[in-house]
């Protein structure tokens, strides 16, 4: 989707089902959700991403530098994505 959204997640800690609903109200409905977890990868609990899967949507957790690269180059080959980027 070609919009930019204020998503309030400070750290990897505030990622929750709650906050990753956002992702699943969008339209045209995501394939995949790059998430940018900061400096370095940090994981995520495995429910919040069985959720995402289980709703049609992947999950791709990267640290924020890399996940920007992989939003673009999934953009670039026109896939239906978006990503949750929390600065380093």
């Amino acid at each position: 989707p070609r919009s930019i959204l204020q998503w309030n997640v400070g750290s990897h800690r505030d990622i929750s089902h709650e906050s990753l609903s956002l992702f699943r109200l969008l339209e045209p409905h995501i394939e995949i959700l790059v998430l940018g977890t900061g400096d370095r990868v940090e994981r995520l609990h495995p429910a919040m991403l069985k959720q995402m899967r289980e709703c049609g949507i992947a999950v791709e957790v990267q640290d924020t530098p890399n996940a920007c690269a992989t939003f673009n180059f999934l953009m670039s080959e026109k896939r239906v994505v978006a990503a949750g980027l929390i600065p380093p």
